[in-house]
């Protein structure tokens, strides 16, 4: 999500090593005047995540929703409004991506979104459940797999058909590595030992 928030013109999260970071990578237009309306020690990481950019088109490679066998993946949750048009979504965010229309960004950076959603890993009670059962129905799928928002270890809710797995693994955060493992149709969760 920070990435699309870059690609988007917004790098209120980005901290000055963040900055710093790109200041090497070569074969960006910093001249261009979307950039130049930047401070100058920002101007490489906002010419890589440009729609169009370096980083921009690495990243439209990437789809925003994929369902891989009967598992749902995206980062913050698909919501059942969203579950007949992950198809057009991941087509519009691509094309922004790589420089073209602007739809793809209105969409993603709407509060509910695949990206930004939610829904399902804060509580979930009976009303997320039920909405998760839509989204699962629409999408054909027996989960969904999302990360967004920091657990404390990996784990399932309504009844394992999503499994939150953003365990906080950025030094911010100090969490330890957890790997979701899909295998024969189950899900389980394996956990870096302590030293």
């Amino acid at each position: 999500n920070h990435e699309l928030m870059n690609a988007a013109g917004d790098f209120r999260y980005v901290t000055p090593g963040g900055f710093r970071d790109f200041e090497d990578v070569s074969g960006l237009d910093v001249t261009d005047p979307r950039v130049t309306r930047f401070p100058l020690e920002q101007r490489h990481r906002v010419a890589a995540f440009l729609p169009g950019g370096r980083y921009a088109r690495r990243i439209a490679s990437q789809p925003v929703v994929v369902v891989v066998g009967d598992t749902v993946f995206t980062h913050g949750g698909v919501l059942p409004k969203y579950a007949p048009q992950i198809d057009r979504l991941n087509a519009e965010v691509t094309a922004w991506l790589l420089g073209g229309p602007p739809q793809g960004a209105r969409v993603v950076m709407t509060p509910d979104s695949p990206v930004w959603s939610r829904h399902y890993s804060d509580e979930t009670g009976p009303e997320q459940c039920a909405l998760l059962e839509d989204a699962l129905r629409a999408l054909g799928a027996k989960r969904m797999v999302v990360g967004h928002t920091v657990q404390k270890t990996a784990n399932a809710a309504c009844d394992g058909k999503v499994w939150r797995i953003d365990v906080g693994m950025a030094a911010h955060y100090g969490g330890r590595p957890e790997v979701l493992l899909l295998e024969a149709g189950e899900a389980r969760v394996e956990r870096e030992k302590a030293l």
